[in-house]
């Protein structure tokens, strides 16, 4: 049988574009432009019948005027597939509502919908019958939530690793090979398109955040609210720190973690999710991770150590991730059948930063007098955590002073936060000037 008799053995399945922006004019592009091959590869016509945008004045290029409408909700309840990349909370949740409860099928790249009110949309997916698809709400064109929903669905996931978030780790990048100072390197990425104007949401991790939550609840198939990820920025992050780092062998990269801890003596088992910057070995894959790319590490116990790695960012790379949603949804559609629902009962808890064990580095200034160090040593000793180096450089002739570079073995974070806070009380103790933990050892 020919491809053209079974194209025509399937209506056309209708496309509805929420969007135009970046990402949005070039999914409308790709449809448009490999119209035949898309539909050979699905088995039916793909038909972009419109795309929703605000205002009909703003001058957009590449669209024809016939497909542009106000009328977003008419357009969702002409449609099969409903492609949301309008972003932000509202109106895109309650079109996402409208489309999935009229039974259709739904692509989104809105990490922050999602991260917030992403048990709401699967549940009224799976109420009808519907798909949510979302690759590319993490990493962009990198291929990391198919594997881990659907590749790793029958394994255990350990832990997962990953720099999610373009913009720092191009700053931290920078700082790394340039020895220019956070702001300079700020500069150079807002220069480049890689921050808005406001920068927060990227250098104070709010994205990475996003992207942590929704990474977890697939890979241990449990809720993960945003208020209990964990967060800290990079804002903190001196050039002082990045030299240190490249003298002891690690770089600095902002880390999206997600952890099953088993249980213990602390507490039961649980999730950690937490994004804060850590030191990395250079030696680690993550290390090398270079520019505005991102990369996701995930350790399962089956499968063992896997690397996901790309652009995570860009109009482009972000719609080639929607277009592989949309090739998977209409292929359901030709296929026939209810969506399947995401496995997000397991129900575990999300644990606090205190139940998780890392390593600290941390840098201090003491008074240079004899039994310093031994008092600094007994510190850290009740405590209960374990001293595995210690650098020390007198910092000026006349300064009376000492700089401690001191590195832990394993601890908990409870414990190690204490050793913080007892050292900054201490008065053998001029100031605590950083500390930063470690990871990928």
């Amino acid at each position: 049988m020919s491809k053209e008799s079974n194209l025509s053995e399937y209506r056309p399945i209708r496309v509805a574009l929420l969007g135009a922006g970046s990402v949005g004019s070039e999914v409308a592009r790709l449809l448009l432009e490999q119209k035949s091959e898309l539909a050979a590869r699905v088995g039916a016509e793909l038909e972009l019948v419109g795309v929703a945008v605000r205002d009909l004045k703003t001058k957009r290029n590449g669209f024809p005027k016939e497909l542009l409408t106000t009328d977003a909700e008419s357009l969702i309840l002409s449609a099969d597939i409903v492609i949301e990349v309008m972003g932000g909370l509202q109106p895109a949740k309650d079109y996402i509502l409208l489309a999935l409860n009229s039974g259709s099928d739904v692509i989104t790249a809105n990490k922050a919908l999602l991260a917030t009110h992403g048990s709401e949309l699967f549940n009224a997916a799976e109420q009808v019958g519907a798909q949510l698809y979302f690759e590319a709400s993490v990493a962009a064109a990198i291929p990391i939530i198919r594997p881990l929903r659907e590749s790793l669905a029958g394994d255990r996931v350990k832990r997962i690793m990953g720099i999610v978030n373009g913009s720092t780790n191009y700053i931290l990048d920078r700082m790394d090979k340039s020895g220019i100072t956070l702001e300079a390197a700020m500069k150079e990425a807002t220069e480049l398109g890689y921050l808005e104007a406001d920068p927060s949401l990227d250098v104070d991790g709010y994205d990475a955040a996003q992207k942590a939550a929704i990474l977890a609840s697939l890979a241990f198939h449990t809720e993960v609210p945003l208020e209990k990820v964990y967060r800290e920025g990079i804002t903190g992050v001196s050039a002082e720190q990045i030299a240190a780092a490249k003298r002891d062998g690690f770089v600095i990269k902002l880390l999206a973690i997600c952890e099953f801890i088993d249980a213990d003596e602390s507490g039961p088992e649980g999730v950690s999710v937490r994004v804060y910057p850590a030191l990395v070995p250079r030696s680690h894959p993550l290390a090398s991770v270079d520019g505005a790319y991102n990369a996701v590490f995930v350790e399962a116990e089956a499968a063992g150590r896997l690397m996901f790695y790309g652009s995570g960012a860009g109009g482009t790379q972000t719609a080639s991730a929607i277009l592989g949603d949309v090739v998977s949804a209409a292929k359901r559609h030709v296929a026939g059948g209810p969506g399947l629902a995401d496995s997000i009962h397991a129900n575990f808890d999300v644990l606090d930063m205190s139940r998780i064990k890392t390593r600290y580095v941390i840098q201090l200034e003491v008074k240079d007098q004899p039994g310093v160090l031994a008092k600094i040593a007994s510190l850290f000793s009740e405590h209960g955590v374990s001293i595995e180096t210690v650098e020390q450089a007198v910092l000026g002739r006349n300064l009376q002073t000492a700089s401690l570079e001191i590195g832990t073995h394993l601890a908990s974070d409870a414990a190690l936060a204490g050793v913080v806070k007892a050292l900054k009380s201490n008065d053998a103790v001029q100031a605590v000037s950083s500390f930063i933990r470690v990871e990928g050892l």
